[in-house]
């Protein structure tokens, strides 16, 4: 007897099974910056353009306090108290907000930057007196990159990363570092003690 079959519909999405999701690509790149390469990135800065002052200052200030780009081009002159050496620091993404201390060398700058930049409400501006936009503050962060000569492809967060292992480097208290950082969440702190070579220190004695 011949049997005769009909030919089902067939539908990949039935019968096979699914594509796992692609591969991120993982990325070797460290997403922090070292000190010698961050005042590699500074003296850089200060020596291209007719801005190199107000650029060198701008990466002191994102290394030295932890600055997102958004908190840096928000900074006014009423968070700076030149006189008694100190900075409000204002933090975004609901962040906690603290005052810093300023030591010399940020003081040294941000003196010449209000010499140059007179009658501002912003501490960083253009030429025209506008407040410089993230956008300008990765272009100047990126090119200093580059013109040190720095491995890596240089943007403004690496500097508070940096911050953070530096300050974790020297065994700086976790909760002090997150309060210094504004970090709402101590896990978003915790990665930076973790890294910290310090707590190996005593493994090998010799």
């Amino acid at each position: 007897m011949l049997f005769l079959t009909s030919q089902l519909p067939f539908s990949a999405k039935i019968f096979s099974r699914p594509l796992p999701p692609p591969k991120k690509s993982s990325s070797s790149e460290r997403e922090y910056l070292r000190i010698s390469e961050v005042k590699a990135i500074m003296s850089a800065a200060k020596k291209v353009g007719r801005h190199g002052v107000r650029d060198a200052a701008i990466i002191l200030l994102m290394f030295r306090h932890g600055l997102r780009t958004a908190e840096l081009v928000a900074l006014k002159w009423l968070q700076v108290d030149l006189v008694g050496g100190y900075i409000e620091v204002r933090r975004a993404k609901h962040g906690h907000d603290s005052i810093h201390p300023l030591r010399s060398p940020e003081l040294r700058a941000l003196r010449q930057i209000l010499k140059s930049y007179p009658d501002t409400q912003y501490v960083f501006v253009s030429e025209r007196k506008a407040p410089l936009s993230t956008r300008s503050i990765r272009h100047i962060v990126a090119r200093a990159g580059e013109l040190a000569g720095i491995p890596l492809m240089v943007h403004p967060h690496q500097l508070r990363h940096a911050c953070g292992y530096y300050l974790a480097s020297l065994g700086h208290d976790t909760r002090a570092i997150q309060d210094y950082l504004g970090h709402k969440n101590i896990h978003h702190t915790v990665r930076y003690t973790q890294m910290s070579p310090q707590r190996f220190e005593s493994f090998f004695p010799d």
